[in-house]
């Protein structure tokens, strides 16, 4: 990536204006690489602002203690997208996924650079800094920051890098969790990371009305074909019992491939406008194609769609028909 990465530290010479931006629902990775590399902008005198489609999580709001990151607002931040020399897109390569930010990021002039590990991008960017084999858009970052600036990474961001690396990794026991991965979180730690309080605030930290979508979201749990595939549902009216959003259910998950037996894991979130449904797959198990069968894509392992119009056990229905295709 040396090339792309000499072409960024070029763009980033000769601009002074900068907005960041990530995936709607952002989470630890797109976080933690947007603080980063805000951090070293303004470390050179640059100024930069950090628009996303959404709010931040609750949960990771230790690593933006000063509200640094905003939630895009039109009447108030157009002109900053439309003013901006570069625009950086993190954590994901499809414009459809930036939300309400999307028009503005493709009709901006500026320059635009697009920084991710996840399969399949769009045409979109002027610079893409694209590895797939990466396992989080923060380990990409780790290395940019690393080319741009050496290895001096201040405990801010050290945190912020390790807070992505550990979420998308599910605590370090994904696939792409290698020794190499290993020794750059050794590095995160020297300089100030703290492995111990970064997990506390990410995983022990919610609230009760968590816990309890968490015991409703469970009562739905079924599998299908001979055990193979198991499913999830969260709906509105779970969220409105338990005074809880959307974000909550991160990492609900996992628990289908808790089971002995299943391959492929899924989860159907009901939402205002959409259904957003989840993708996880053991061992060569392609489930981003699967996601793709409707509108959505990821990693071979974890991938996620939003299907709108939809109605959520319908969906579920079908989608779950439609794995047998992929399972052993």
């Amino acid at each position: 990536m040396q090339q792309e990465f000499e072409l960024c530290k070029i763009l980033i010479e000769q601009h002074h204006r900068f907005v960041l931006t990530t995936h709607i629902n952002p989470d630890g990775d797109g976080l933690g690489s947007e603080l980063a590399l805000t951090s070293l902008l303004r470390s050179r005198g640059k100024t930069v602002h950090m628009l996303n489609h959404s709010e931040t999580p609750y949960y990771y709001g230790f690593l933006d203690p000063n509200g640094q990151i905003q939630q895009f607002d039109e009447q108030r931040h157009s002109a900053l997208v439309h003013e901006a020399g570069v625009i950086f897109v993190l954590d994901t390569n499809q414009p459809e996924r930036l939300g309400t930010l999307k028009p503005f990021v493709l009709e901006s002039r500026a320059k635009k650079i697009c920084i991710d590990h996840h399969l399949d991008r769009t045409e979109f960017a002027d610079v893409y800094i694209l590895d797939e084999d990466s396992a989080a858009t923060s380990e990409i970052m780790y290395h940019l920051l690393e080319y741009l600036d050496g290895n001096r990474f201040t405990p801010e961001v050290a945190t912020a890098l390790y807070t992505g690396i550990m979420t998308d990794t599910g605590s370090f026991r994904f696939p792409r969790t290698s020794a190499d991965l290993h020794r750059r979180v050794a590095h995160l730690i020297e300089c100030g990371a703290d492995p111990v309080t970064i997990y506390q605030n990410v995983y022990e930290q919610g609230t009760l009305g968590r816990l309890q979508l968490l015991g409703k979201v469970l009562s739905t749990l079924q599998t299908a074909h001979d055990g193979k595939v198991a499913s999830l549902q969260a709906t509105r009216e779970m969220f409105r019992e338990t005074e809880t959003r959307e974000e909550d259910t991160d990492g609900m998950i996992n628990y289908t491939l808790s089971i002995k037996g299943v391959q492929v894991g899924l989860m159907f979130t009901e939402l205002q406008d959409n259904v957003k449904v989840g993708f996880r797959s053991k061992g060569d198990i392609a489930v981003n194609k699967l996601a793709q069968e409707f509108g959505g894509n990821g990693h071979m392992n974890a991938a996620g769609a939003r299907v709108t119009g939809a109605k959520v056990h319908k969906l579920a229905a079908k989608i779950i028909a439609r794995s047998k295709v992929y399972i052993r």
